[in-house]
C-alpha cells in the first residue's frame, strides 16, 4: 500500500513538473525595431526616443506588439484583459547597450530581467523601467542613478501608477537631452 501510494505520488509529480513550462524555442523570438514602428500603446515612433524598449506577444507564435518604453509595455501587460492572454514578453537588457540606443541584440525575456524604478533616467514616455538580464547590472545602476530594484512579479498597476504620478523618485532631467524638443 505505501509503494503504490509513493508510486502515485512520483508519477503524479512527474506529470505536474512539465505542466506550464513553455520551451524558450517554441516561443517567437524578438523582432528588431525598425524604422517607422510605432507603440502599442501610444502610437509614438519608437525609435525617436532613448531608454528599453519591450515587446509583447499574445501567441506564442504571433507578432510582436512593440512598445516605446517599457513603462508602456508594462502599462499593457498588467491590464487585467491582456494579462490572461499574453504568451511572453522582452525587454532590452540596459546594461549592454547605452541608455540612448538600446540594440535590438540585447532582446531578454521580461519575466527573466531585473527592474530599476525610481531612478533619474528618461526614456519616450519620461520614467520608464529600466531592464537588465543581471542583477549585479541592475544594482550597479542603481547605484548611480538612484531608484529601487525590482523583480518582474513585483510589478503591478499600482507600482505603475506610482511611478507615473512621481511618487517614487526619479524626478531628474538626465537622459531627456536624447529626446526631441529637449536641449
Amino acid at each position: 500500500m505505501i509503494r503504490r501510494a509513493l508510486l502515485i505520488a512520483l508519477l503524479a509529480s512527474l506529470l505536474l513538473s512539465g505542466c506550464g513550462e513553455s520551451e524558450p524555442e517554441d516561443l517567437a523570438a524578438a523582432q528588431p525595431i525598425e524604422a517607422g514602428d510605432s507603440c502599442h500603446v501610444c502610437g509614438m515612433l519608437i525609435e525617436e526616443f532613448p531608454g528599453p524598449k519591450g515587446e509583447a506577444f499574445l501567441d506564442s507564435q504571433g507578432e510582436a506588439l512593440k512598445f516605446c518604453s517599457t513603462m508602456d509595455l508594462f502599462a499593457f501587460l498588467k491590464q487585467p484583459e491582456n494579462e490572461t492572454r499574453l504568451s511572453h514578453a522582452y525587454v532590452h537588457d540596459i546594461g549592454v547597450p547605452p541608455w540612448g540606443e538600446p540594440s535590438d541584440e540585447a532582446f531578454i525575456r521580461a519575466e527573466e530581467a531585473w527592474y530599476v524604478v525610481g531612478h533619474d533616467r528618461r526614456g519616450a514616455m519620461g520614467h520608464t523601467l529600466a531592464s537588465f538580464a543581471e542583477q549585479a547590472d541592475a544594482e550597479t545602476f542603481r547605484k548611480a542613478h538612484g531608484g529601487e530594484l525590482v523583480a518582474y512579479e513585483e510589478i503591478d498597476l499600482d507600482l505603475l501608477g506610482r511611478l507615473g504620478r512621481g511618487e517614487l523618485g526619479g524626478d531628474g532631467d538626465e537622459g531627456m537631452e536624447d529626446m526631441p524638443g529637449h536641449d
